[in-house]
């Protein structure tokens, strides 16, 4: 699975390596990656592959998940369409509490004890997922576990879904990407040392003049 899904992001431009020509973060770092997964929604044969594997992940790890959050905004869209497969129900959880109305902030129907996995684009550092999973346990939820898309596989975010007693479950990764995309010819096969090298640690830019 982890190679067909790397495939299918690497075909339509989902995910983009450019070690030549790296992009820059908001945070300024240098990064030899682009990642859109909003594309695979306007990719139908990409995204039937995404929303059967993710179902497929649930209903091997999380036998008895009773509701899907996605996360806002990249994930709602893959939590209604695999809550459809699945048959479950499905609602999201805001960055923060509405200013207006009943002020939610998790929105769907969940009541306390029930058992809830998040759904997710991408996973970097696992600041603004964790923030989720923290929304969700403060409104009773057990939350079972987390799937996505791509994951970058970072220490970083590693060490915080440990501290938090969560685990990510991802349908490709940052390594498995990297090696597709040499193989494919999307990088030269001499670049993919140097990507795992930003992978290993993003604030060192030394990967950027390896050749």
């Amino acid at each position: 699975m982890k190679e067909r899904i790397a495939k299918d992001l690497l075909s339509i431009g989902a995910v983009f390596l450019r070690p030549e020509e790296p992009f820059t973060w908001a945070s300024g770092i240098k990064s030899p990656i682009y990642c859109d997964n909003r594309l695979t929604l306007t990719a139908p044969a990409v995204r039937s592959d995404i929303e059967n594997g993710l179902a497929e992940l649930i209903r091997t790890l999380y036998p008895d998940v009773e509701v899907l959050m996605g996360t806002s905004t990249a994930g709602i869209a893959h939590a209604a369409i695999t809550g459809h497969i699945l048959g479950l129900p499905m609602g999201y959880v805001r960055s923060g509490n509405k200013d207006h109305g009943r002020q939610n902030r998790i929105e769907g129907r969940l009541e306390p004890g029930q058992k809830v996995v998040v759904v997710e684009d991408l996973i970097s550092t696992g600041g603004s997922v964790l923030e989720v999973v923290s929304a969700l346990r403060e409104a009773g939820a057990d939350v079972l576990g987390i799937v996505s898309i791509f994951t970058y596989g970072m220490a970083k975010g590693l060490r915080r879904m440990a501290e938090a007693g969560v685990e990510n479950h991802s349908l490709t990764d940052f390594d498995t990407v990297t090696r597709v995309a040499a193989a494919e010819g999307y990088i030269r096969p001499e670049d993919v040392e140097r990507l795992i090298a930003f992978r290993n640690d993003p604030s060192d830019e030394s990967w950027i003049t390896a050749r």
